[in-house]
């Protein structure tokens, strides 16, 4: 007999590492021709920090997204990033560069400002054009405005460094602020339990994750989906089995993880609510996509069979096993 059953797993979760410094920098330098060169010490490897980074510098130098040319972590030439980890990077790095971006905006602003003859806070850049706000037919090209500090020796570079404000823990009580900015998700995961073998399938998982701003909300939504294919994963599948010191599933062939066929329908929803000091409000949303899918996953097949099973993987072993006992 087949059994469905619903789950919910909540989880909030420290953007960076804890109650300890993790700063990251950046460089920014504003060409001749408007485009931009983005130096930073954080490694994508794969999560896409390469990209969120130059969106946010975009976005404050009014520019386009493929004038932003950037070099990440080379120990040679950029700063220091600190670690792609502690989902940190959009939050920390960004920071950083939002920072290099605003100080080499200064800059050119400084120019436009003599050359409309306004006061600075009236300079409006967006989509390569320079203008005074409420008159944007009259603009002059972001190339003529950096030309013009050209002429006058003006450098259109920028640095900037963040981090977050933090203290470390007591070590008699606990207490102390580990972590400038939080996130929080809920998941919500729909199984199908077969009593007869003990198999448990993951039908659906709804998955609201508090990402302070999306940069990029179809990276965040595949970040999402990809951290909740994790988490099946350890719930049901991933299993280091040790014998005698010696680990008995040392490849895919023996330790299992979720493939195309394994993974359910999802439903990522991002919820926007602005972290004050993060990039655009932006915070980070890698590792807490994987933490609640496990539990929701556990409370579902409770919900479905009346077992709980509080040892990962949850193996059709253990269900029939479980549902042994309560007989």
């Amino acid at each position: 007999m087949k059994k469905r059953g619903v789950g919910i797993g909540c989880m909030w979760y420290g953007i960076g590492n804890t109650g300890l410094p993790n700063p990251a920098g950046a460089f920014v330098d504003w060409k001749d021709d408007a485009t931009v060169s983005l130096m930073v010490g954080a490694a994508d490897i794969g999560q896409g920090s390469n990209t969120v980074l130059a969106q946010i510098v975009a976005e404050e130098l009014g520019v386009g997204y493929e004038d932003v040319l950037v070099t990440s972590a080379d120990t040679g030439v950029t700063p220091d990033g600190g670690a792609t980890s502690a989902s940190r990077q959009t939050y920390i790095s960004g920071n950083a560069a939002h920072l290099a971006a605003q100080e080499a905006k200064k800059v050119v602003l400084e120019e436009a400002k003599e050359m409309f003859g306004v006061e600075k806070n009236q300079v409006i850049i967006r989509d390569r054009r320079v203008f005074v706000k409420g008159q944007e037919e009259n603009y002059k090209s972001l190339e003529e405005v950096i030309g013009g500090c050209r002429r006058k020796g003006k450098m259109t570079i920028g640095h900037g460094w963040f981090n977050p404000d933090t203290t470390g823990l007591d070590g008699e009580t606990g207490a102390g602020s580990p972590y400038d900015t939080y996130a929080f998700a809920t998941q919500i995961v729909e199984v199908e339990v077969d009593t007869e073998t003990g198999q448990v399938e993951v039908l659906q998982i709804i998955a609201a994750h508090d990402v302070g701003r999306a940069i990029n909300p179809l990276q965040v939504e595949g970040q999402i989906e990809g951290g909740s294919t994790m988490g099946l994963g350890l719930a049901l599948y991933e299993e280091v089995k040790v014998l005698d010191g010696k680990i008995k599933t040392p490849s895919f062939a023996t330790y299992l993880i979720p493939t195309s066929m394994d993974v359910p329908t999802m439903h990522p929803l991002i919820v926007e609510e602005p972290a004050e000091s993060g990039p655009f409000g932006a915070k980070g949303v890698g590792e807490p996509a994987l933490i609640p899918t496990s539990a929701a996953i556990a409370n579902a097949v409770f919900n479905a069979v009346g077992i709980r099973i509080t040892e990962l993987p949850i193996t059709p072993e253990k269900v029939l096993d479980q549902l042994a006992e309560n007989q």
